[in-house]
């Protein structure tokens, strides 16, 4: 008999918005709070449990809101604390729960800790932020930015370096001042008091800096990783159990940290007795394909056998120490059916609703991004100007303005690969801007709107949508979806991907062809169970058709 702790954060499903490109209300071409209200319903159609918001506070938008000027206020494009309020009751209402996004590595240079921190070396806000004194006319060292460029700025008035892992308008918080702590403990409670469900946490790995020596230079690489000093460091383990005693362990949240890194490192933040988080982010799924010297920018396709290695090592090594996170897109990826699937107008249908079948159906808390559930598609821009991510852009400049890489390359590796891709705005329907907004986008909405849209999905009862709506609800009815331990299948084939997930006197049989072909696949033939879900009305002995998804439940 299974023994497994239930808690509602694993029975649950997770809908991640990003609320700049889900509902404009006011026409200002940007989303907003009442926008995100006014679709409540169609999120409660679709039966998921949390809702996940991308970060909604004041900010001046250098990297889409996760550069925080003030914590405890709404970014005056997305609405007002009353707007936020009337949200949040009609989460509630509908039996729905939300969490925030925790963006606490880094603030904005605009934050008005930082403004005090920058007017002089004696200022009480000084070691809020973390200064240094350069080396030999540079940098205090050779660390890059995640975002390109070195990871420090200079400060021209104190001739001091501040330190910056993502944009230099990201200054990173120093988590070594315990005033510092406490001040980010005390906003988690006051977000906690005022109702929020949970937190999601931004690059949490990252904030027990140890030391500031200079990083590995791979490849030729212009700067140096800061990994091995700022990442899954014991510094970061101990800030992390401070708060769960100073604040998570009063409240009944799901917590999951933007950790990435190894199973092994996972089960130390994500452990069965929840010393530290709930679960992590891992991304060495959707870190597949990279390039050597240009990191992401490849337009590698994830095949079978590397995709399946990684997920099923994860479920693997978690299972009976630590609980996963299941998801193959969110705001920082480019559309799923369009990297791991087939987003051509023959196959796209099916191949959304197998890579949906193979990621709900695993052990852990299924996470959906906004608009996975119609089988949106990455945009394909052809032009430098459509995008707007500042990772990309700098990636530019740092590849093609310098004569590296060829545009015409760069551009196709960006259409794969860029955040933006998975930053359109929303379809909802036919009429102009697929029904975002009455105004002009921040960005270009995907052509595709009038083919690929809500209003259409939920009338059509074989849609991407209804077929997610009913893994959603097999997830809250079929017990060994969630608890049933993970059993890889069929590991050698270069086709499909396939496991059980056993519990008590249940199997689940789970099968799903990643390919365009025809495959052979005889475990259902002679089978005596109930076909759960699958994306074909009707089936061949003997093997799987192209993208073809199946889940079966065995009594035994």
């Amino acid at each position: 008999m299974n023994q497994e702790k239930h808690v509602w954060w694993k029975e649950s499903v997770v809908y991640q918005i990003y609320p700049r490109s889900f509902a404009d209300s006011n026409g200002d071409g940007i989303g907003d709070l009442n926008g995100i209200t006014a679709h409540l319903d169609y999120l409660k159609t679709l039966g998921v449990d949390v809702l996940w918001l991308s970060p909604v506070y004041a900010s001046p938008n250098d990297d889409n809101g996760y550069d925080i000027s003030d914590y405890r206020a709404i970014m005056k494009d997305f609405g007002t604390m009353d707007d936020f309020d009337r949200m949040l009751e009609g989460i509630h209402a509908r039996g729905m729960k939300l969490v925030m996004d925790l963006v606490v590595n880094h603030s904005s240079d605009e934050h008005a800790w930082f403004v005090e921190s920058r007017k002089s070396k004696d200022n009480p806000y000084r070691d809020y932020y973390i200064w240094q004194d350069g080396k030999e006319s540079g940098p205090p060292n050779n660390w890059g930015s995640c975002f390109s460029g070195s990871a420090w700025e200079k400060d021209e008035a104190s001739g001091q370096y501040y330190l910056h892992l993502f944009s230099r308008k990201q200054p990173d918080l120093n988590w070594a001042n315990p005033v510092v702590r406490q001040e980010v403990f005390d906003m988690m409670d006051w977000w906690c008091r005022k109702g929020i469900d949970g937190f999601r946490m931004d690059v949490i790995a990252m904030i027990g800096k140890e030391n500031y020596l200079d990083g590995v230079q791979k490849n030729g690489a212009p700067y140096g990783s800061f990994g091995a000093s700022c990442t899954h460091t014991e510094t970061t383990h101990r800030y992390i159990r401070e708060m769960r005693e100073k604040v998570l362990s009063k409240y009944d949240l799901l917590t999951v940290g933007e950790t990435g890194g190894t199973p092994e490192q996972a089960c130390r933040y994500a452990d069965d007795h929840e010393t530290e988080l709930n679960m992590v982010f891992s991304f060495e799924h959707t870190e597949l394909g990279r390039d050597p010297v240009l990191g992401k920018w490849s337009d590698h396709k994830v095949q079978l056998p590397e995709l399946r290695e990684v997920m099923n090592r994860w479920e693997l090594e978690l299972q009976g120490k630590a609980w996963n996170s299941l998801h193959l897109s969110n705001h920082d990826q480019p559309r799923s059916v369009s990297r791991f699937g087939n987003d051509s107008p023959l196959y796209r249908v099916r191949s959304a609703k197998m890579l949906g079948t193979l990621l709900h159906m695993m052990r852990g808390t299924p996470y959906v991004y906004q608009g996975e559930e119609l089988g949106m598609c990455n945009p394909y821009f052809s032009h430098l100007e459509q995008y707007r991510d500042i990772e990309a852009l700098n990636a530019w400049k740092q590849w093609v303005d310098t004569g590296i890489v060829d545009a015409q390359d760069m551009m196709r590796y960006m259409q794969k690969m860029c955040r933006d891709n998975g930053r359109t705005p929303m379809q909802w329907n036919r009429s102009a801007n697929a029904g975002f907004t009455t105004g002009t986008p921040w960005i270009e909405v995907n052509q595709n709107y009038l083919k690929i849209n809500a209003e259409d999905e939920l009338n059509d009862p074989d849609s991407v949508f209804h077929y997610y709506r009913r893994l959603i609800e097999l997830r809250h009815t079929v017990p060994v979806i969630v608890y049933g331990d993970f059993v890889p299948l069929l590991e050698q084939d270069p086709c499909v991907y396939a496991y059980s997930r056993n519990l008590d006197d249940k199997s689940l049989l789970v099968a799903c062809n990643y390919t365009e072909n025809k495959a052979p696949c005889t475990l259902f033939d002679g089978l005596e169970g109930t076909e759960l879900i699958s994306n074909y009305p009707t089936h061949q002995q003997g093997l799987l058709q192209p993208y073809e998804a199946r889940v079966c439940l065995i009594t035994t």
